[in-house]
C-alpha cells in the first residue's frame, strides 16, 4: 500500500474544502483507478477544543499495490484541468512533495517527471535499509 496526500497549495484556493470534496468524488468515480485507491478527507493537525479548527484541508489516499502512481497522478491532473477555478495542488508521498500548478498541461514527459519524483521516497527508503532490490 502506498500513501499519498493531495492538498491545495498555500494561498491557491479560497474554497479549499469544496475543491477537495470535488477531487474526492472524482477519484472515487474514476473508472481508470478501478477502485484501487481509498480516499478520505482529513486535516493534518487535530483541532483543539478552544479552536474551530482549520477544516478539512487534504485528501489522504491509500493506493493498492496494483495501482500505478502514474494512474493516480493522471487522474488528479485531469480533475485539475477540468475545473474552471482549480487550485494549484501539492501531492505528497512520504517526504517528497510535487507541486502541480494551475493551467499547465501535463504531457508525457511532465507526467513521467512527477511520477519519478514521487518514487524517490521508495529508492531512499531502500538505500537506508540496505536493500539493493535483489532477491
Amino acid at each position: 500500500m502506498t500513501e499519498y496526500e493531495v492538498r491545495p497549495a498555500p494561498g491557491s484556493a479560497e474554497d479549499a474544502e469544496e475543491h477537495l470534496r470535488s477531487l474526492l468524488r472524482w477519484l472515487k468515480e474514476d473508472e481508470s483507478l478501478d477502485h484501487g485507491v481509498r480516499a478520505t478527507l482529513s486535516s493534518p493537525t487535530p483541532s483543539s477544543t478552544e479552536d474551530m479548527g482549520t477544516g478539512l484541508d487534504l485528501v489522504a489516499l491509500i493506493a493498492g499495490s496494483g495501482l500505478s502512481a502514474a494512474s493516480l497522478v493522471f487522474s488528479v491532473l485531469e480533475w485539475q484541468a477540468g475545473r474552471r477555478r482549480a487550485p494549484a495542488l501539492i501531492v505528497r508521498r512520504g517526504s517528497v512533495e510535487v507541486h502541480l500548478p494551475v493551467g499547465r498541461s501535463a504531457d508525457d514527459e511532465e507526467l513521467r517527471r512527477i511520477v519519478t519524483a514521487l518514487g524517490e521516497d521508495d529508492r531512499q527508503s531502500q538505500e537506508l535499509e540496505g536493500d539493493d532490490g535483489t532477491a
